[in-house]
């Protein structure tokens, strides 16, 4: 049971799982028929607006815990309730790995998804979107509640069905470019999201930190300037660090010297290389940043001659992601490969907006606390940590820092030679490809047998199995950044797992052709089935000759008896060897440089010592690495040589560690300030987003848009009369309008007139117009002019929107300037955004009015 914690929530929290552990010992005692009437109950429960919603979340998470034993053979600790709970009142449960966050996450999608407004389960990868609603529909077919799925690979027939289930399991990605897509429809059958209601986001730090500086955004194909690029790539070679440019590596930007673009534009002939008229400042720029801050096998690979962008938290490949504004062009052309067209932007939307967009919303991962005020301030969810079920008595050792990188690397190769010697499995994470190579090499070189998982598809191919044995005696294990893998390393030995697979092998359709016998024997020779005879005849247990023959009769009982003996075999022998690695220390977590965010470290040091296991972490560093190069400042360099300490004595000291400590602080406030700033900014267009899009979906749902032309009619009248007002070229400005319009009335009879009646006159000539065109137009063919309307509405807002991006782009390009002037940026761009989204709606309206009216049906006789 849970004890008491110095937590406010946890302890409001205690009473309401002591009542939810009582109502499943009473649902236990249900049949399955009974269990699966539950939701039909729930349901009309919550529609009972006098029902108290506590007694519902009792009742709800009950259900679903009993699902959960029947289904799983699993009881959920209080904490994993605990995290539910949290979950669904919309704060981030912070739980540590191992703790169960995948089957906490289903007692408030359960309780959500009775409203039926549909609950989305939010994941990093389609690897866990499919593994967690696999699980899923095991557990909710006990309560007849269904569950979709949504990867890369769902097609878009099958989408608008996956979301109209109880509860959808999707990744982030998928998410947000299938509500952009939503928005540039042009049919309302093409729509195939509900409205937003409630989100579980796993991962959440990933998805709503990490990520929260890349827009999603969709894009159209525009003519690529490929010998820009390729001439760019030729004049960056000749330019030279700290001659030419200086390199900000904070900011991840190049800017060009004095002598740098003197001698640009001697290269280039030109005169002034900032000139408007002049493209090359863009190229040269991209350039320098391919040649000088993105580099190959830590920020991208080359596969299937293409480049691939590595995710630089996760070290995992982002297939079909491209970077925009040319740099990923400029990239292709270092390269000397195919430089693909450039994008033009036609909907984008950044995660911090998308998420806000639900009801409620929800999130989990292991490491969130140092970023509570970012989750608080800007998505008005608290952070709460969560008590882990057993003690964690992992043990975080001081970190060693070496005085140039070459040390460091010797020290940890000798390191996992140690632990490889003595049989203690060992994790070591490097944050790029490049680096996890090296190692491996050292590796090689030293004959320490080790596994290898990092962003190459050989590698990326068996993941899920590398993690899986990380956990064996004696194992070596190389990875590039650990977070969101939500493969647990367990100790001990699974081979149970290559049992299981044999069989499935076994049952397969490709041996089918084959005698019983000749199956048998085949599946018997198979390498993985070799591995593990080895492993169990290692340990002295022994499968006769006997056994094997026996086969050729009853073949199927003979091999599941061998498959059942195979499996208790290896669960034995599991848990021996559980105990051995325990009695060395556990799992060792070796960290290779500090990452930029302490959360990012916290994930790494989290893989060691799940459920109470021992286990132990240490970081090896050197000065060389990034972040006491670029943000430790002289503070550390200066202590280091006041030591005076031979290269190979690795450093241990706490203020050393205060620095590291502090620099790491440093570079989340950093961070925290762009994307803050990236909010503030992305606010405004947010907002302007959203009317766009209301006004699209209101014209989708419209049965008739008449109205809405006659709308835009009448308010182009009273926007151009403003104009009138204020011109002196009063009549130009009436056959404007006129024009606009297409009616026939001369501008100099409304000369005579007041505003009022000028106003009044033309409003009423225009609806005369119209009704004689829809009339005109309905005898030709009916329903014409519906289908027209609404042609020309949806064309002419999502062409202005794509322009009024670009706008956007390029006012937040150069908005910065503002401050050299005394002017503070945001309030300048809010203002001339503004300015630029009226002057979009007017254009709009002008031009669906202009066309309408102007619209001509031509017959072939």
């Amino acid at each position: 049971m849970l004890t008491l914690f110095p937590y406010s929530t946890i302890n409001r929290s205690k009473k309401t799982v002591i009542n939810i552990n009582k109502k499943q010992i009473i649902l236990s005692k249900y049949p399955d028929i009974e269990l699966k009437k539950q939701t039909d109950t729930l349901k009309l429960k919550i529609h009972n607006s006098n029902l108290n919603k506590d007694e519902i979340l009792i009742e709800a998470f009950a259900t679903i815990k009993e699902a959960i034993q029947r289904s799983l053979k699993i009881t959920l600790f209080d904490v994993q309730i605990l995290g539910g709970i949290i979950l669904n009142n919309n704060s981030i449960a912070e739980m540590k790995t191992g703790e169960g966050k995948t089957l906490a996450a289903l007692l408030p999608a359960y309780l959500n998804c009775l409203m039926g407004k549909g609950v989305h389960i939010i994941t990093v990868n389609d690897y866990l979107a499919e593994r967690d609603a696999n699980l899923a529909k095991i557990v909710f077919s006990y309560v007849n509640i269904q569950i979709g799925i949504i990867t890369q690979k769902t097609p878009l027939n099958k989408r608008k069905d996956e979301y109209q289930k109880d509860i959808t399991y999707i990744t982030n990605s998928e998410l947000g470019f299938d509500y952009l897509k939503d928005n540039m429809a042009i049919h309302q059958n093409n729509i195939i999201q509900r409205d937003f209601y409630y989100a579980i986001i796993d991962e959440v730090d990933s998805i709503l930190i990490d990520e929260a500086r890349t827009p999603l955004i969709i894009s159209g194909v525009t003519e690529a300037n490929n010998k820009f690029y390729q001439d760019a790539q030729n004049l960056c070679k000749l330019l030279h660090n700290k001659i030419h440019y200086k390199i900000d590596e904070k900011s991840k930007n190049i800017i060009l010297t004095e002598q740098g673009i003197a001698y640009c534009e001697e290269l280039l002939k030109i005169n002034n290389l900032y000139d408007i008229n002049t493209p090359w400042i863009k190229y040269i720029i991209n350039g320098l940043k391919a040649k000088e801050l993105f580099l190959k096998n830590r920020d991208y690979i080359i596969k299937n001659k293409q480049v691939v962008i590595v995710d630089e938290f996760t070290g995992r490949i982002m297939e079909g992601r491209r970077w925009s504004d040319g740099l990923h062009q400029s990239i292709e052309a270092k390269e000397n490969i195919n430089i693909e067209s450039e994008n033009k932007t036609l909907a984008s939307i950044t995660y911090q907006n998308l998420f806000l967009l639900y009801q409620k919303l929800s999130g989990m991962t292991g490491t969130a606390k140092t970023e509570e005020n970012e989750f608080l301030n800007i998505y008005k969810m608290d952070v709460i940590s969560v008590p882990t079920n057993k003690k964690c008595l992992r043990k975080d050792l001081s970190d060693l820092v070496y005085k140039n990188e070459y040390n460091k690397w010797e020290a940890i190769a000798k390191e996992c030679m140690d632990m490889y010697n003595i049989g203690r499995p060992t994790l070591i994470g490097t944050t790029s490809i490049q680096k996890s190579e090296l190692l491996s090499q050292m590796l090689k070189e030293m004959n320490i047998p080790h596994n290898l998982l990092n962003a190459k598809p050989e590698n990326v191919s068996k993941e899920a199995e590398t993690i899986l044995q990380a956990g064996k005696k004696g194992s070596i294990t190389i990875s590039t950044n650990m977070a969101g893998r939500g493969t647990d390393i367990i100790l001990g030995d699974h081979t149970t797992n290559i049992v299981k697979q044999i069989l499935e092998q076994y049952k397969s359709t490709q041996y089918s052709k084959l005698n019983k016998y000749q199956r048998i024997e085949t599946i018997l020779n198979q390498d993985e089935l070799k591995v593990l005879f080895n492993t169990i005849k290692h340990q002295n247990h022994k499968i006769t000759e006997k056994q094997l023959t026996q086969l050729e009769n009853n073949y199927d009982i003979k091999i599941q008896t061998i498959y059942t003996k195979l499996v208790n075999q290896c669960q034995t022998y599991s848990k021996e060897e559980k105990k051995e690695i325990l009695t060395l220390g556990g799992l060792y977590v070796i960290g290779t440089e500090r990452h930029e965010s302490r959360r990012i470290d916290n994930q790494l040091r989290g893989r060691s010592g799940r459920q109470g296991d021992k286990g132990s972490s240490r970081f090896f560093l050197s000065l060389e690495d990034n972040l006491f190069r670029i943000f430790g400042g002289k503070t550390i360099e200066n202590l280091v040589t006041k030591l005076n300490i031979d290269d190979t004595v690795p450093i241990e000291s706490i203020l050393l560690t205060k620095s590291l400590n502090s620099a790491q602080k440093k570079v989340e406030a950093y961070f925290y300030d762009i994307r803050k700033q990236l909010y503030e900014y992305d606010e405004v267009i947010n907002n302007q987003r959203k009317a766009i899009y209301n006004e699209r979906k209101k014209i989708l749902k419209s049965a008739s848009t008449r109205d809405c032309i006659i709308e835009y009619a009448e308010c182009t009248i009273q926007e151009m009369l403003k104009i009138y007002t204020k011109t002196k070229r009063k009549e130009r400005t009436l056959r404007q309008i006129i024009q606009i319009l297409n009616i026939k009335i001369e501008a100099r009879d409304l000369l005579s007139m007041n505003i009022n009646q000028m106003q009044n006159y033309i409003n009423e000539q225009f609806r005369i117009s119209y009704d004689l065109k829809e009339i005109y137009l309905e005898q030709l063919r009916p329903g014409l002019i519906r289908q027209l309307e609404k042609y020309y509405l949806l064309q002419q807002i999502d062409k202005a929107w794509q322009e009024h991006i670009d706008k956007i782009n390029l006012l937040k390009e150069y908005i910065g300037w503002r401050s050299y002037g005394q002017q503070d940026p945001i309030i300048e761009y809010k203002n001339e955004a503004f300015h630029l989204f009226i002057n979009m709606i007017m254009n709009i309206r002008q031009t669906v009015v202009y066309l309408m009216m102007r619209s001509r049906l031509i017959i072939d006789l």
